[in-house]
């Protein structure tokens, strides 16, 4: 799931971290900028916005200052601006609507609609000389809990409150999503070593998420269910507050696609319910993330392509996927593996956007073919 701060951005970290220590101390606009800063947030926080809204806060008590603060801090932030709360998009529209519509083309009067089917993913099926291109599946989306503030505004109980309703639901779980929860919290150093070597845990550190108070209380309240098979995954309370993820070693795409459906229905049957609404959809902190909160991607073997960037880009943009390195944004790759992935999350469901995936994948692969 991209970062609201690195998305786009420069990786050079210490060097782009402004002087501010606390979002408090933000007082003088004219200060808050370099010439060289490109984020979204730059371009549309007016000293008007500012003014009008410096001293307000969300109907959950999270601050203006503090959705803002990342984008100021890191002045090498793409977006810049982190949502408190499902109200902060309403509260602080004049910023967040400019954002939601600069980024995902998605004006304040748009719906969005939900789709968390796999039934109907058309052009699917790989033969075995294609699908052997494709290392591995993995989906993912991004939930948070209607009732609570977003990451930067829930208190420590909150977050409590959250883990264990969470892990409750996961408990639920029948079949081939049956597992095991980990809290992060004193967690054993033999399980803690395996779930790094399954490339399972996330951990502290990101400045980004950090300067929006994401990373507060670490690592109380934070942990992490997968089923048995290490095919099925839930982050809880890293960026967002549930992090729902199926994947697999193959190019079973539909497949991963209808595990994640089934875990994300089954969760609505408890005593969960997910922040929504139908003009951005399942709401998130990062605005890059709202509609669909989902990254469906492939990594794929793509050696002749690599050395032909135009004729990649240009099939990229005609399919709207992204292209990565396998180790996340912003990385490179020297053996000709790439991370493809859906690059719309709102204004189309999660079934379009994996229909996204599927079709720039097989195109990549005829040209690649070719070459």
């Amino acid at each position: 799931m991209g970062k609201c701060g690195s998305k786009d951005g420069v990786t050079d970290a210490g060097k782009k971290q402004a002087a501010f220590k606390t979002s408090e101390e933000l007082v003088d606009f004219e200060t808050f900028f370099t010439p060289e800063c490109k984020s979204e947030l730059k371009k549309c926080l007016t000293k008007e916005i500012w003014e009008e809204y410096k001293d307000q806060s969300c109907s959950q008590g999270v601050t203006f200052k503090t959705c803002i603060f990342s984008g100021i801090k890191n002045q090498d932030s793409g977006i810049g601006i982190y949502a408190g709360s499902h109200d902060a998009y309403t509260k602080f529209n004049k910023l967040f609507d400019q954002c939601v519509t600069n980024y995902h083309k998605h004006g304040p009067e748009a719906k969005h609609t939900s789709d968390m089917t796999s039934d109907g993913i058309e052009n699917a099926e790989f033969s075995e000389e294609d699908g052997a291109m494709i290392k591995s599946t993995r989906i993912r989306v991004g939930r948070n809990l209607a009732d609570y503030p977003l990451g930067p505004g829930v208190s420590k109980e909150q977050r409590d409150e959250i883990m264990a309703k969470v892990v409750a639901a996961c408990d639920t779980f029948e079949g081939d999503l049956k597992g095991t929860f980990y809290p992060l919290e004193g967690m054993d150093a033999a399980v803690q070593q395996q779930l790094i070597d399954d490339h399972f845990l996330f951990k502290e550190g990101d400045r980004f998420l950090a300067a929006c108070n994401l990373n507060r209380d670490w690592p109380s309240g934070r942990g992490i269910f997968h089923n048995d098979a290490k095919t099925f995954l839930v982050w809880v309370n890293e960026e967002d507050q549930l992090r729902i993820i199926s994947m697999q070693q193959d190019a079973g795409i539909v497949e991963v696609f209808d595990r994640l459906c089934r875990a994300v229905a089954h969760f609505e049957t408890t005593d969960i319910k997910f922040a929504h609404d139908e003009h951005l959809g399942y709401i998130t902190s990062c605005p890059t993330n709202l509609g669909t909160a989902m990254r469906a991607s492939v990594h794929i073997n793509l050696p002749k392509l690599m050395a032909q960037k135009e004729k990649f880009n240009e099939i990229a943009t005609k399919y709207e996927v992204q292209i990565r390195g396998i180790h996340g944004e912003h990385t490179e790759t020297d053996d000709g593996v790439f991370d493809i992935s859906n690059r719309r999350r709102l204004g189309k469901s999660e079934k379009e956007l994996v229909q996204d995936m599927v079709n720039g994948v097989h195109a990549l692969i005829d040209v690649e073919k070719t070459l």
